[in-house]
């Protein structure tokens, strides 16, 4: 049995679990206020972007996108408008690589780079970072930890890629509870027909959705070896 060992690491104090000799990122939230998050990663097309955007709109949420550096490259103006909407974004690196292949300083200049990209369209510092393929090592985290990014994957997978149906999506969505953090991608085949059912079947079940830094914590924390983000009792977590 892998023993699990608290270790206090920077970035506004919080406690990092490691299982065994392997840390974890945050892949839900313990919230008692019933709010979860949805995100969509943007790696490949563009046509269906300003549909969510719309939709999220028409239900009075914001989602996080999560976009890869030449995604940012090709669509400059679209970057843009996420930005200008109040749409949050993070980087998904800067070209899809699998990260735990990668050494430390192309690990650093993958990070460095996207986020780079979209401050200099944005204006805005880029706080979180989703690893490609949902693949990560514990150099990774501590390069993306440095470069003062917290990192992030899902606890709630629509697998909208695979070309579901929009009721499968819709189904595999809709057990998400309070903490939840919910995978989609911006140009998968039915996600616009989805979202509205997945929001509203979200809203009656009494869950407030918003973007993924509105979510977690940002100090006085720590990640269980599950990947849950929990509040440090002790001092109290500020968001």
């Amino acid at each position: 049995m892998a023993v699990c060992v608290a270790v206090i690491c920077g970035m506004g104090g919080y406690a990092q679990v490691y299982a065994g000799s392997k840390e974890v990122p945050i892949y839900s939230v313990e919230r008692s206020d019933k709010r979860v998050s949805i995100s969509f990663d943007a790696a490949w097309g563009a046509d269906k972007t300003r549909q969510i955007m719309d939709v999220c709109d028409a239900y009075g949420v914001k989602a996080t996108f999560f976009l890869v550096g030449f995604w940012v490259d090709k669509y400059p103006d679209l970057v843009a408008e996420i930005a200008a909407r109040d749409f949050e974004i993070g980087t998904h690196s800067a070209t899809h690589p699998q990260m735990s292949k990668l050494s430390e300083v192309q690990c650093r200049e993958e990070l460095t780079g996207s986020c780079r990209k979209i401050m200099d369209i944005t204006g805005k510092a880029v706080e979180l970072f989703r690893p490609p393929f949902g693949d990560y090592d514990n150099q990774l985290l501590e390069v993306a930890r440095g470069l003062g990014l917290y990192t992030v994957q899902w606890s709630v997978d629509s697998l909208d890629w695979k070309g579901l149906s929009a009721r499968e999506i819709v189904e595999r969505v809709r057990c998400a509870e309070s903490g939840d953090i919910i995978l989609c991608h911006n140009n998968s085949d039915h996600i616009v027909e989805a979202l509205p059912i997945i929001l509203e079947s979200l809203r009656l079940k009494g869950l407030t959705v918003g973007t993924v830094g509105e979510l977690i914590y940002k100090q006085n924390y720590r990640i269980d070896r599950t990947g849950r983000q929990i509040p440090d009792a002790d001092t109290g977590s500020k968001i």
